[in-house]
């Protein structure tokens, strides 16, 4: 039985290409193992959004370079990098065999053909995706959370970003697609389903039905089985009332919404190609803000891009202050191959940029103390993701995506098969830190039914 081992890098989406690739080579008679020194097939699923992920993955490959001329391991660079960089990977990196983008997982099995018949060469760079929805094997690394692609790629062509180029362009699946796999998921077992798009809200069915998002998230929140449904990433031009609407009257869809901003400045954002002013985000931020659920949100900021200056970075200060994000994502800006603003001029200098991300750093941390502080006392439903043998604590996660920590009296640990994992209990918070929240399992009179 062939060995293999795959590393995965950047977001919810390469995790979830990494899940097909996975069940791809099971179905084939791979066997999975925990590091590459005992694989035979060495994979690394690749993010290409900044230049230190990209060179993080170069980094792994350096290190087995001189090892691969005396080993049978054959060396493999999928997604985002492999789109990007193509066939020059093989000059880069001469002990790589497979370059590989997303869009080709489905083409997977002629590829090992081809390598277990000694092609050094192998490429799957098409970005002809009429198929990238349905792969056909799949092993989900969670039993209980499952991710669900809507809409993979970019039509947005932001001034910083090399999605476009790595992606391709939005192709949205059907909505009769979308709901057949999320009735089998809820068939199966799992409880929430997280849909995933690089712009997951740009989402347009294909098919004569014609759903925008909004319809979809509805519908995929009416799922019988399916407690909890989130989404990510939206892009603000696309964020309509609808989806604001959706999450008020379905109890299903999760009280959160992750809306990256990426700048404050009304200016930097028409420089960054963004389509949307500051005021058309804050319409949305108000929109959220007045609905009847408590909905979190939480952002990207991107520091440092070229041209902004001292006024556009308070801007962005001022508008932190203003929303009071639940969480925040910060970002120095990076050049990428392909983008638009490589031609730029007014780059930032890197201590600068420094500057900006710990003061944005600081104050975001504030916030998020004063926001999670309003917690304590409150008793939360969380979805139970595991046990943490440091801290003797189970961990949960809330409907706003908050990370619960607490402690269970009736079940301290996990002991004799008995676990919490997967299940939904009420929490009563205790005490709040800027990143997560603790507490105490609440009475279980009610929670024993949900177990059962």
């Amino acid at each position: 039985m062939k060995t293999f081992y795959i590393e995965t890098f950047g977001c919810q989406m390469n995790a979830h290409d990494s899940e097909k690739v996975v069940g791809t080579l099971l179905e084939k008679g791979y066997q999975q193992v925990a590091g590459p020194e005992d694989a035979e097939l060495v994979l690394y699923n690749t993010c290409s959004i900044r230049d230190k992920a990209e060179q993080k993955v170069f980094h792994r490959l350096q290190q087995f370079k001189h090892a691969a001329k005396n080993s049978k391991k054959t060396f493999g660079v999928l997604g985002c990098v492999a789109q990007q960089e193509g066939e020059r990977i093989f000059e880069r990196a001469p002990h790589v065999s497979l370059v590989a983008g997303s869009a080709s997982y489905t083409k997977l099995p002629e590829l090992l053909i081809q390598l277990e018949a000694g092609n050094r060469r192998v490429t799957g760079l098409s970005l002809d995706t009429n198929e990238t929805f349905d792969t056909p094997f799949t092993r989900r690394d969670n039993p209980h959370r499952a991710y669900l692609t809507i809409i993979e790629g970019c039509d947005k062509a932001c001034a910083y970003c090399v999605v476009p180029f790595t992606r391709g362009p939005e192709r949205s699946r059907t909505s009769e697609s979308v709901l057949r796999e999320a009735h089998s998921l809820a068939e199966t077992g799992y409880t929430e389903v997280q849909l995933l798009g690089q712009n997951v809200n740009s989402y347009r069915d294909p098919s004569p039905a014609g759903w925008d998002f909004a319809r979809l998230l509805a519908a995929t929140g009416n799922v019988a089985g399916i407690r909890r449904v989130r989404f990510t990433t939206s892009h603000p031009r696309d964020f309509g009332r609808g989806i604001v609407d959706a999450i008020d009257e379905h109890p299903a869809l999760c009280n959160h919404v992750h809306l990256p901003v990426q700048s404050g400045s009304s200016a930097v954002l028409a420089r960054m190609q963004r389509l949307y002013t500051r005021d058309d985000y804050m319409r949305r931020i108000e929109w959220m803000k007045n609905s009847r659920r408590d909905i979190a949100i939480t952002t990207d900021i991107i520091v440092g891009f070229p041209g902004e200056t001292e006024a556009d970075f308070a801007e962005t200060v001022d508008l932190i202050d203003q929303v009071e994000y639940d969480s925040m994502f910060i970002f120095k800006y990076s050049k990428r191959p392909n983008t638009p603003a490589l031609a730029y001029e007014d780059h930032i200098p890197e201590e600068e940029k420094t500057r900006r991300f710990l003061i944005l750093q600081e104050r975001q941390r504030s916030i998020q103390m004063r926001r999670n502080g309003a917690y304590v006392g409150k008793t939360e439903e969380v979805h139970v993701e595991g046990y943490n043998l440091a801290t003797g604590q189970w961990i949960g996660r809330t409907s706003q995506n908050k990370t619960l920590n607490f402690h269970d009296m009736e079940l301290p640990a996990p002991a004799e098969g008995r676990t919490l994992t997967g299940q939904y209990l009420d929490v009563l918070v205790t005490r709040a830190g800027p990143n997560s929240l603790a507490g105490q399992r609440a009475g279980s009179s009610s929670i024993h039914s949900r177990m059962q």
